[in-house]
């Protein structure tokens, strides 16, 4: 029994860019900064992404340490109730992965038509669903101390 191929394949491209150790930025934190420049709240940003306020919190501070100018800046409550903007650094780092998304679109498309191809539709109970993570690709961290103290 063959499968059947999908007639109408959308290729989406996913990637991260990293200096060195010290700052990273990928799809997550662009879409919670754009979040941020849509609603000028951080919390609002989190909700709309279904994300702790705490993660995003931390995901904008990781941002802002990383660089040598604040992506983001943030305003206490009061009667205005606060609220988080972007600065103009932090909209030219939105607006530059989107043009690196952009453009690698079409090279991904260019490289993988022949794959593309071969993509076959989900079963539609599965369709959607997440497929469990192989045992042997979750990372565990390294035992620290004695060897007497490891685990067995």
């Amino acid at each position: 029994m063959t499968k059947e191929p999908v007639m109408k394949k959308i290729l989406a491209v996913r990637f991260r860019v990293d200096w060195g150790s010290a700052c990273s930025i990928g799809i997550g934190k662009i879409e919670l900064l754009e979040g941020i420049s849509r609603s000028g709240s951080l919390s609002e940003a989190a909700r709309q992404m279904r994300m702790s306020y705490r993660r995003a919190w931390l995901l904008l501070a990781d941002l802002n340490a990383g660089f040598d100018r604040p992506v983001a800046e943030a305003s206490t409550g009061g009667r205005g109730g606060g609220g988080v903007v972007l600065t103009p650094f932090g909209e030219r780092l939105i607006a530059g992965y989107r043009k690196m998304e952009a453009g690698l679109r079409p090279l991904a498309e260019a490289c993988f038509r022949d794959f593309s191809r071969r993509v076959v539709a989900a079963p539609a109970k599965t369709r959607g669903a997440k497929r469990p993570v192989p045992v042997a690709s979750i990372r565990r961290p390294a035992l620290r101390g004695k060897p007497s103290a490891r685990r067995r």
